[in-house]
């Protein structure tokens, strides 16, 4: 009979791996996905705690599923992610009845945990850092058109707002054979787009004995049988080598575009961050980009309301946001983590403040957002199909090289196919477009 688990994920891309992963682990053990959390036999909540909402989110799910388990006390529920490592034993002061609390380094261990829990009747807690390499774990995927591919964990920086490095740790980077068989199989199974994924993506191997850097990997994933588009995320400026570039340059599976965290325009806010760069490091490295890779298109972070940030400072990011011409940017407001060299900074804004400038920087991503939605319309792109469109019965969704998404009429049957589309009309922020050829 088979055991029914269900995964509240949240977080970042590299989140809904993790739990993908933890699904691959159980399957042998007999555990079925449910969409239902009340017919569950394991409760996994897969945390972040990059910001503090996050947690608050979290916390919040948990008082639910406390009053679910008052009346299942069988029902075995799980922590994982940066929440537990962040917490650890304290959680289980908390809430006793929580089973399991793991960090995302620790996902290789859950059936051993779970084991041993159920042998012991003890709960069970694994948030150490391990060394070595970063392990090769299976997925349960959805079928679909794109997959992620996790090459590393952990961040060696130590940008004073990060909670990461002590959420998850140092780096680790997988193997680059391992990842190249995971990827070929992927490719086997038909899905078209791979995005690796890493804290800091283009730093894969820095700590590794194997001696194969990020750009050595990219070369050795181009080509691939069936693999038609690579991207990555989430890089760091400073780790934007000219090795790096010339990969992005030369290498026809790499897609045209890349995630680039600049956080603020000003210089003296950059080095209370700790980011290692300033804005002129930034520039250059993207106009290098924009030069060697045509039509590149550049999405980023920004945090505002840094502590100490002032009015002159927040304008200088608005400047390099117009400057800079991303085509999109998540922006947020600086959020209090524990455990950040940020929280002794002096400074600290009232949340006022922080919301305004917010405010204001989202009036800016909106129109250049809608600038690059308007300059595509009259131009034909090549679009993979990923699926049924959620907004338009009857039509598909589908993406450019460059990120862009598209909805056509067309038929399902192109669904992991690559068509020519004309990019007729944007219409309430989507862009449509006609099938031109296949």
């Amino acid at each position: 009979m088979h055991k029914k688990l269900y995964i509240q994920t949240y977080g970042c891309q590299m989140n809904d791996h993790d739990s993908e992963r933890m699904a691959g682990l159980l399957a042998p053990d007999g555990y079925a996905i449910t969409n239902r959390m009340d017919e569950a036999d394991l409760i996994l909540m897969n945390t972040c705690s990059i910001r503090e909402k996050a947690e608050q989110k979290a916390f919040s799910e948990l008082g639910r599923i406390q009053q679910l388990h008052r009346r299942r006390p069988d029902l075995i529920v799980g922590v994982a992610g940066c929440m537990a490592r962040q917490e650890g034993a304290a959680l289980l002061t908390r809430h006793p009845w929580i089973r399991l609390v793991f960090g995302s380094k620790q996902i290789d261990q859950l059936p051993r945990l779970l084991r041993e829990s159920a042998s012991s009747g003890r709960p069970m807690i694994a948030v150490d850092d391990p060394l070595g390499t970063a392990p090769s774990l299976p997925a349960r995927r959805k079928p679909g058109v794109r997959a992620w591919v996790s090459i590393m964990e952990g961040c060696e920086n130590r940008c004073s707002f990060c909670v990461v490095p002590h959420s998850r740790g140092r780096e680790r980077s997988r193997w680059s054979s391992e990842i190249v068989e995971e990827v070929t199989a992927l490719a086997r199974q038909g899905y078209r787009e791979v995005t690796l994924l890493g804290q800091n993506v283009n730093s894969y191997g820095r700590t590794s004995p194997e001696g194969i850097d990020f750009a050595e990997l990219l070369r050795r994933l181009d080509g691939i049988e069936g693999l038609e588009r690579l991207r990555f995320t989430t890089s760091h400026p400073a780790a934007v080598t000219d090795r790096m570039i010339h990969a992005m340059a030369e290498l026809p599976a790499v897609c045209e575009h890349l995630h680039l965290p600049l956080q603020s325009g000003s210089d003296r806010v950059l080095a209370r961050m700790n980011r290692e760069y300033t804005r002129e490091d930034y520039r250059r490295r993207i106009e290098t980009l924009q030069a060697a890779v045509p039509g590149l298109t550049l999405t980023t972070d920004i945090i505002v309301g840094f502590p100490g940030e002032t009015e002159l400072d927040f304008e200088q990011t608005l400047e390099a946001v117009a400057a800079f011409r991303f085509t999109g940017l998540f922006a947020f407001k600086y959020s209090r983590r524990p455990h950040t060299p940020a929280l002794e900074l002096d400074g600290h804004l009232d949340e006022a403040v922080k919301t305004a400038r917010l405010q204001r920087l989202l009036a800016v991503q909106q129109k250049l957002v809608a600038a690059r939605q308007g300059a595509l319309v009259g131009t034909e792109q090549a679009i993979l199909f990923e699926g049924p469109s959620q907004s338009h019965p009857g039509w598909l969704f589908g993406r450019t090289r460059a990120n862009d998404q598209l909805h056509v009429e067309a038929p399902l049957s192109l669904i992991g196919q690559q068509a020519r589309v004309a990019v007729t009309r944007l219409r309430a922020h989507r862009l449509e477009g006609v099938l031109s050829a296949v």
